[in-house]
């Protein structure tokens, strides 16, 4: 494990020697290391822009040649669209670097949690601060993009009819996806950032306590139902809290008529 010392240096050796490159017009801090880390355990996370688009892929190669240097226990790569990519580089030690390679003009704030940490030319700052008034001037800043109530609902009738079948293994995926969405309304109510929000030992205490109560002790069809029952209090308790989400009147009925199958 690595000290806050440790992760310290290697944070400012990638800034020096990342930003030594002519292909890199400025670097961006992102996630909890803008506002002092989360714990010891925590991630360096950082966006590398280019200052042209066709720069992005050799860019990619130039950082993971750089990351390679750094007493490096695993290299991965992941592509995110054609001119953005991502490079996850894992030390001996276990910290980790994410570093994306991104094209200045896509930068984009996802988070209030950004920091210019190097910038060239004045443009990175620049298109930071566009990206982060428009995303302070969303109605809905994590909008998740689906009907989180509808999937709920339908997960929970899915597993019915999977315990009807004894399929356990596929039950137990649709109780963690209803587990999944209880979390984002959750997330949301309690105002965290969604994108890739892990931290949910933040989380309301109360809240925890109940949504770890929904684990069944033993995987049997009567636990399963009853993990069911108190995900579906859980959810609803939470969904009522939200001020993004809503529920139906006709989908609430559903989600009540499969209780009432459920205890049949």
């Amino acid at each position: 494990m690595y000290s806050p010392e440790e992760r310290r240096a290697y944070f400012e050796k990638a800034i020096r020697e990342i930003g030594a490159s002519d292909l890199v017009e400025g670097i961006v801090q992102i996630g909890s290391g803008v506002i002092g880390y989360n714990d010891e355990h925590s991630d360096i996370d950082l966006m590398v822009a280019t200052s042209k688009i066709e720069d992005a892929e050799i860019t990619r190669d130039f950082v993971r040649e750089t990351l390679s240097e750094f007493d490096t226990s695993y290299i991965k790569e992941k592509q995110f669209s054609k001119d953005i990519f991502l490079v996850i580089a894992i030390l001996q030690n276990g910290l980790e670097f994410n570093v994306s390679i991104v094209p200045r003009e896509f930068l984009s704030v996802k988070s209030p949690l950004w920091k210019v940490v190097l910038d060239k030319t004045g443009l990175v700052t620049e298109k930071m601060e566009i990206e982060n008034e428009k995303f302070g001037n969303k109605p809905v800043r994590y909008n998740v993009g689906i009907d989180v109530a509808f999937e709920f609902v339908y997960c929970a009738l899915a597993l019915e009819k999977e315990l009807k079948r004894n399929n356990f293994i596929y039950a137990l995926k649709k109780l963690e996806d209803m587990r999944d969405y209880t979390l984002i309304v959750e997330a949301l109510n309690e105002g965290k950032k969604l994108h890739q929000f892990k931290a949910y030992e933040t989380l309301t205490p109360s809240f925890i306590e109940a949504y770890l109560s929904t684990y069944p002790e033993e995987v049997t069809a009567e636990n399963m139902r009853a993990s069911s029952e108190k995900l579906k209090e859980l959810f609803m308790k939470t969904l009522k809290q939200s001020s993004i989400f809503t529920i139906d009147h006709d989908l609430e009925e559903l989600l009540y008529k499969s209780k009432m199958t459920n205890i049949s």
